[in-house]
């Protein structure tokens, strides 16, 4: 341990109840005063008693991230335990027909700043803070010691990093290079761009959603809007869709859709692919959808954004109800952590009075359990998202 770090009198409530995350005004003082960014501390309330155990930047925000709680265990030892509860967790909750997950999901996992995604035998990693980036070769040693992965590649990028002085590391850790990977979800196989894609190479946190696109598709005419490699599109046609359109502005997006399509054996004209932005083919179209995929990138990347990300947010949800026929069905989401919960639903209520519809919530929608956030860590919550029925 490199040091010790002792909460404000009347501060520790938070971390005993489960929030992994110490804001810097709620901290007294450290010992040594000193500490490397990323340095493995002790967290003590103010009378000294220990909660448990971190890592520490004093110069971000968030300035202690929790790792353990009760004790302050070898920091090889709780790199160990949590991989292991991590396993051992997607075992039980993720389905048979699929062999790519969320393997840690940060804080959600005990391991904060780490996140790990499995693609059948290759492991991808991003590490997105100063502790993680300190347990990269301990975390390497672990996954290749009880996972056994042929691949193990680093994709750590993004404003996390750049928040915590860190530059982009992408490239291979361990194994063999591999660009593409073959998956199974939910019984429907992918190829995955583990070079070029999104995030890690695929939005692995809709697997869930997927799924209950499939079970609702039979016979209906299909809008997936921002549609990246298609995987709602997949699930539409497996759920015996009678038509599926797909929407997205990226080309190189649509021909990953393409050859998915492909290795699921449907031909070119089992879905049209659309190169356009997902606003503007929602608002020129004639045609009505009995079930829309509405699943945006993220609108709001700060705080600062939310007001615009509520108009955005108001303004693509309209024009996907203007083109949702009478009696139909919309899966809506946010994938933004500012912009989430009873925000969005407020967002999406204003687009049904401007469109002029009358919905029910069927249900509220999130990631699947291989995404799990901490009881006591509302922060962590990220995809918040809507099944709709139109009232007619």
């Amino acid at each position: 341990m490199d040091g010790k770090v002792f909460l404000k009198r009347g501060r520790e409530a938070p971390v005993r109840g489960g929030n992994p995350w110490i804001f810097s005004g709620a901290i007294e003082r450290v010992e040594p005063a000193a500490l490397e960014p990323g340095s493995t501390v002790e967290v003590c309330a103010a009378d000294g008693a220990l909660l448990g155990m971190g890592y520490c930047n004093l110069a971000t925000t968030v300035a202690v991230r929790m790792l353990w709680w009760g004790g302050a265990p070898d920091i090889a030892e709780v790199v160990d335990a949590r991989l292991r509860g991590a396993a051992e967790l997607r075992r039980r909750v993720v389905r048979g027909d699929t062999d790519c997950m969320r393997l840690v999901n940060g804080d959600g996992d005990g391991l904060s700043g780490v996140v790990i995604d499995r693609y059948g035998d290759v492991m991808v990693m991003q590490l997105l803070t100063r502790g993680a980036e300190r347990l990269r070769d301990l975390v390497v040693e672990k996954l290749v010691e009880l996972f056994h992965p042929r691949a193990l590649v680093e994709r750590s990028q993004g404003a996390v990093r750049r928040q915590e002085g860190l530059e982009d590391r992408v490239g291979l850790l361990w194994g063999e290079p591999v660009a593409e990977k073959l998956v199974v979800e939910n019984g429907i196989r992918l190829a995955v761009n583990l070079e070029h894609g999104q995030k890690t190479g695929y939005f692995l946190d809709q697997r869930e959603n997927r799924a209950r696109m499939g079970a609702m598709a039979e016979g209906a005419r299909v809008l997936d809007a921002y549609c990246y490699a298609g995987g709602f599109t997949l699930a539409a046609l497996s759920g015996k869709a009678r038509r599926v359109v797909a929407v997205d502005t990226s080309a190189r997006a649509l021909s990953w859709a393409r050859r998915n399509l492909e290795l699921n054996g449907y031909g070119e004209d089992a879905a049209e692919l659309v190169h356009a932005d997902a606003g503007e083919y929602m608002a020129k179209t004639s045609e009505r959808f009995d079930l829309i995929a509405l699943d945006p990138p993220p609108l709001a990347r700060s705080r600062k954004d939310r007001a615009r990300a509520a108009h955005l947010y108001t303004r693509l949800n309209e024009l996907a109800l203007r083109v949702l026929a009478p009696g139909g069905r919309m899966m809506t989401f946010s994938c933004s952590a500012h912009f989430r919960g009873e925000d969005f639903v407020h967002a999406v209520g204003a687009a049904q009075a401007g469109a002029g519809r009358n919905l029910r919530i069927l249900a509220h929608l999130g990631p699947g359990p291989d995404h799990p956030v901490l009881l006591g860590h509302a922060e962590g919550e990220y995809l918040s998202g809507l099944l709709l029925a139109d009232l007619g």
